[in-house]
């Protein structure tokens, strides 16, 4: 969380961003050039306003389009920020467009992504393959499979090789919300918004403690608590079980779609996911003391206690974790100081790429009947 300067500036920008106007213009062949925190792929300039609305510190950005021609980076969205709030400079440039974040904004928190793509390729991320007849089929095979995303849909004109015509590639992508790098520090309480949507059936969970299953990962992230790591391997389409491990806060996601062994072994736990159901979120309630989710800061505020930073958190539509600073946390001017938080969960393809003859698009599972 804390870097000192670093963060305080980070800080600053992103408090500014909630003091300003709305402001949904689009500024096509203008750039803002410089001031870049990162770049991301986006097929649209939408999808990388998204992209920046729901980035911690992004307050404009600059899109590289389909018809850009001086290189190879097509469909690169540069996500920006400046003291100021503002651009520094803007200049004409053929091919981009430029714009700001919606953060100041009436924009939903699950935007509907209708778009299709005509020869644009979402490379990666692929979890399942089948044939369908056309790439609305495929749509609608990603819109009704809980752990699709986006697609990639080849279609009959396709010819090399000839044999994948018809083809539907089903993808993933993280769209719950996740602290990027975990560390113990004392002084600092940690903890997550606890609001959860409702399901019909309770989930029975299997945890297996002081147990590893050996070897099958497909992907480790961060998780704070084995339970945690229980929510991220259900939210996978294709883990099929995991181990945490409690000294470096890794989750081993894991494919074993053959035989399950578990080993003993201190100091980590397994367990298998849970899928159609809603399960215990008692955990998320849980404050995580000596514990820092660093980086992603939305703002700061000041607060008499952890447990009112989580309360504040809770109510914000925009927070999804926290980390809030004791008067134990060394550096007294840091103290009562709770630290707001938010991760991009807009669907995010990998890569994009041009590609005849193939169609992409994202599930439509906020845009209503399907």
């Amino acid at each position: 969380m804390i870097s000192h300067r670093v963060l305080l500036g980070l800080l600053s920008l992103c408090s500014l961003s909630f003091g300003q106007e709305c402001n949904q213009q689009l500024l096509e062949d203008i750039d803002f050039p410089g001031t870049d925190l990162k770049f991301v792929y986006s097929p649209d300039v939408e999808h990388c306003q998204l992209m920046c609305t729901q980035h911690s510190a992004c307050l404009f950005f600059t899109f590289v389009r389909a018809d850009w021609s001086r290189d190879n980076r097509h469909f690169y969205c540069y996500l920006k920020s400046t003291p100021t709030g503002r651009p520094n400079r803007q200049t004409p440039l053929m091919g981009v467009t430029s714009g700001y974040s919606l953060k100041t904004c009436d924009v939903t928190q699950r935007p509907c992504l209708p778009n299709v793509y005509q020869n644009i390729d979402f490379p990666g991320a692929d979890y399942k393959s089948l044939f369908t007849a056309d790439y609305e089929e495929c749509q609608r095979a990603c819109t009704r499979d809980p752990g699709c995303h986006f697609f990639t849909f080849v279609n009959e004109l396709f010819t090399t090789p000839a044999n994948i015509r018809f083809k539907c590639h089903l993808k993933f992508s993280w769209t719950i919300p996740r602290p990027a790098i975990l560390e113990r520090t004392n002084g600092l309480v940690s903890g997550f918004s606890h609001i959860t949507p409702p399901m019909d059936l309770d989930c029975q969970t299997k945890i297996f403690p002081s147990a590893d299953i050996p070897g099958f990962d497909i992907e480790e992230v961060a998780a704070v608590s084995p339970e945690h790591c229980l929510s991220l391997c259900s939210a996978h389409p294709s883990c099929t079980s995991f181990t945490f491990v409690s000294q470096t806060f890794k989750c081993h996601m894991k494919k074993n779609g053959d035989y399950l062994s578990t080993v003993a072994k201190n100091g980590v736990t397994s367990g298998l996911p849970t899928r159609f159901c809603q399960p215990d979120n008692s955990w998320l309630k849980v404050p995580f003391e000596g514990m820092d989710f660093r980086s992603l800061d939305i703002r700061f505020e000041m607060m008499d206690s952890a447990e009112m930073c989580q309360r504040t958190c809770t109510a914000d539509p925009h927070c999804q974790f926290y980390t809030y600073a004791t008067e134990k946390f060394q550096g007294r001017n840091h103290w009562r100081r709770c630290y707001l938080k938010r991760d991009i969960t807009v669907p995010a393809p990998p890569k994009v790429a041009k590609l005849q003859n193939v169609v992409s698009g994202f599930a439509r599972k906020n845009c209503g009947a399907v």
